[in-house]
């Protein structure tokens, strides 16, 4: 039977190896954007002073809303508990995209970008940096990577099967690695207990990533679990996503981290102050702009201040606080899903909360987007779990490398 699996385990790594390889290795790369873009950008995610009190969210957005484009609007806006950290609000448009307030002062410290180091990590890991094709047929880079992925997984228990040792004295054995017996020793070590020690996680990223891949296997993971996939529903967690489009110009990114929320936000309106400045440039008369005044509607971010402050008496221990039109959703800092948050609909006309939706009570497909993105990219249980993703990712990289080595010596040997 070992030899068997052997036999799969080898003819399967040989021409997927390198693919593997670079899956992992980008997959890695990503893990620690958020934190290596804030600290490469600071002023993005970071005021500069913190005062006491920031400004009303209407009073800010309306100032931002001045400076924007006509064909632009603003959707929505994400409030850490954080007091230093920077307001996130979201565009309509390009997708994805939102801007860095310093809530104390109106000041724009910049948009959310992705940088081109973690856009070509993103590309290769998903799309082995392949483009869409705009005119249809296939997507080679995506079928590339989703077919690469399954067998990775076929690959990672026919290993699991020839190393099972029979006794315990081999086991313990197995799982050492050696760096004082030579190269060649390493390597198997590496290769044996490296795969050994990363098995899990790296079968976890595998699965779960697969959901991307194959529109068959996501409907087949998700009846595991007792639910329907939702044809709306993409890559990540409660809200659409792509992907760690954590960095694709999303609201959290970066990005994140890693939050995307604002893809889905309603698209909302320049209020009083746009108007009046339009006005502005082009009345002729005191008459003209008394007669416009009157038929402009109250600000459309007139109770979202209200909002904020209500959900944020509500939910003292919140992570993030993000409203938009009509609706608002509060986030935590649980283990777990980290893309679950309770939501609540509330009346644009007078700031009245109508609806609470908890997490708990929401529906079995939204929480299991959300969980596989977690799975994935290893956040479910803090930084911990992060960190031994990154190094799982990592090993993941160096096994077909040193499998290629093992098994070229073989072949050497066989020679001699």
């Amino acid at each position: 039977m070992k030899k068997l699996f052997r036999q799969i385990h080898l003819w399967l790594s040989v021409p997927f190896g390198l693919i593997i390889t670079l899956i992992c290795f980008s997959g890695a790369m990503l893990v620690f954007e958020d934190e290596v873009n804030e600290l490469c950008h600071r002023e993005l995610y970071f005021v500069k002073r913190v005062d006491t009190t920031p400004l009303p969210i209407n009073q800010l957005l309306e100032k931002i809303g001045t400076t924007l484009p006509d064909s632009v609007s603003l959707t929505g806006v994400s409030i850490s508990s954080d007091p230093e950290r920077t307001y996130q609000v979201s565009l309509s448009k390009p997708r994805r995209s939102s801007l860095y307030v310093d809530q104390y002062t109106g000041e724009v410290m910049g948009k959310s970008q992705r940088s081109v180091f973690f856009m070509f990590m993103f590309r290769m890991h998903r799309w082995l940096l392949d483009s869409i094709n705009p005119n249809g047929g296939v997507f080679a880079g995506k079928l590339i990577v989703g077919v690469s992925t399954l067998l990775f997984v076929i690959v990672l228990i026919s290993g699991v099967v020839i190393w099972w040792p029979r006794t315990r004295k081999a086991l313990k054995s197995s799982l050492k690695i050696s760096s004082s017996k030579g190269w060649k020793r390493f390597w198997y070590d590496l290769h044996i207990a490296g795969g050994m020690y990363g098995f899990i996680l790296l079968l976890a990223m595998a699965l779960t990533g697969l959901t991307w891949s194959f529109p068959w296997y996501r409907t087949a993971f998700y009846k595991v679990f007792g639910a329907e996939v939702q044809q709306q529903a993409n890559h990540g967690g409660q809200q659409q996503s792509g992907y760690p489009q954590k960095g694709d110009g999303t609201l959290a990114q970066h990005g994140s981290k890693r939050t995307e929320e604002g893809s889905e936000l309603e698209h909302g309106h320049r209020g009083k102050e746009v108007s009046e400045k339009r006005h502005n440039g082009n009345a002729h008369s005191k008459k003209q702009h008394d007669e416009l005044h009157e038929q402009v509607t109250p600000s459309a971010f007139a109770y979202w201040q209200q909002i904020y402050d209500e959900l944020s008496r509500r939910n003292p221990e919140y992570k993030k606080i993000t409203v938009s039109s009509g609706s608002a959703n509060v986030s935590f800092n649980r283990f777990g899903n980290q893309r679950a948050a309770d939501r609540y609909t509330f009346n644009k006309d007078n700031g009245e909360i109508t609806e609470t939706s908890l997490y708990q009570y929401q529906d079995k497909a939204g929480k299991i987007r959300g969980w596989i993105y977690s799975v994935h990219i290893g956040d479910w249980g803090g930084m911990l779990t992060r960190i031994l993703t990154f190094l799982a990712a990592l090993l993941g990289a160096t096994l077909p490398l040193t499998g290629y080595y093992l098994w070229a010596r073989r072949i050497m040997n066989k020679k001699k």
